[in-house]
């Protein structure tokens, strides 16, 4: 099958196209591969800067949407099924990959192949994040970064299908309207957001705010954080992790919080099953409704990641492997 390997942790010019063999299904679930997701995690990995570091050369990828081959007895997918999945052995890059059967899920019928192959991740992120580390409750004010990218969309839907008002924060226009059609409330440019949040909360700040940036935004965000908000620390986009003065916690009676879903996923890798019914319920209800932004031929998979590298990407930025 064809896959696009890294062969030099060189960034994106480190992948080539090439011929390696089928993966086993084994006790996983074999995928015949549509449509593959570009995340952020994929390239920092081409640069040998994430905190996985395989072995050149490796084919990357972890989100995955396409039909099912093959599956064991008692998986929730069956061979012939649409579905989307999520690899933590990478190999997403690739006509063919296998998941854990878990990791495995149904894509709804109005979904296309490309919207669905950015859902697991982020989807799933955002929930954990919101949900199970954030504590959101219906009515309280969320503030979401970088919410014209892939894990941003899904937050602004996942915090509208809790109840909560969301305020996102993007970098430019064209990014604003991206975050309107993902769902946000109201739209703050990231130059003066503080400002915006507090003119849009009367001055009692945000209650929960979903940081995938780091850096300055970090700090930025705990001044505008309403008495007991939480922070929530997803990644490190901007490439510079913040640190805090404690006592700055205690005098605000505000709270720093890390999220790390894959990381939890492989101590309790049940959480699954109760994160994707919920957002099978926000999907029929047409909350969540995945943001697709440019769909790259499979052969254009640097590109793709390029897109991300340049801070131009919206939506989520997907690799077309193979008609379907």
């Amino acid at each position: 099958m064809r896959a696009l390997q890294l062969q030099r942790l060189t960034g994106p010019e480190g992948l080539e196209m090439v011929d390696v063999p089928e993966p086993e299904a084994g006790d996983g679930v074999l995928i015949d591969v549509v449509a593959a997701g570009v995340s952020f995690p994929d390239l920092l990995l081409t640069h040998g800067q994430y905190q996985l570091k395989p072995e050149v050369p490796f084919v990357p990828g972890v989100e995955v949407a396409g039909v099912v081959r093959a599956a064991p007895a008692g998986a929730r997918v069956k061979p012939g099924d649409r579905v989307m999945g999520f690899s933590f052995t990478l190999g997403g890059f690739a006509e063919a990959c296998v998941v854990a059967p878990e990791l495995a899920f149904p894509i709804p019928e109005a979904w296309s192949f490309e919207q669905a192959a950015g859902v697991v991740m982020n989807y799933h992120t955002a929930h954990f994040a919101l949900h199970r580390r954030g504590q959101v409750r219906a009515g309280e004010t969320v503030l979401v970064h970088g919410a014209a990218g892939g894990v941003g969309t899904a937050a602004v839907q996942v915090a509208k299908g809790a109840g909560a008002r969301v305020l996102a924060v993007v970098g430019d226009e064209r990014k604003a309207e991206v975050a309107r059609r993902a769902g946000a409330d109201g739209v703050l440019l990231l130059k003066d957001f503080q400002a915006g949040v507090r003119e849009a909360t009367d001055g009692r700040g945000a209650d929960v705010v979903l940081d995938p940036v780091g850096g300055d935004v970090f700090d930025k965000s705990l001044k505008v954080l309403a008495p007991e908000g939480r922070l929530l620390v997803v990644g490190f986009a901007s490439g510079q992790i913040p640190s805090v003065a404690v006592n700055r916690l205690l005098l605000r009676n505000v709270s720093v919080v890390g999220v790390a879903w894959g990381s939890f996923l492989m101590q309790a890798p049940e959480v699954t099953g109760a994160i994707a019914k919920d957002l099978e319920a926000l999907a029929a209800r047409g909350v969540v409704n995945p943001v697709v932004g440019r769909v790259f031929p499979f052969e254009e998979g640097a590109q793709a990641l390029r897109e991300l590298e340049s801070r131009q990407a919206v939506g989520k930025v997907v690799l077309k492997v193979k008609a379907g």
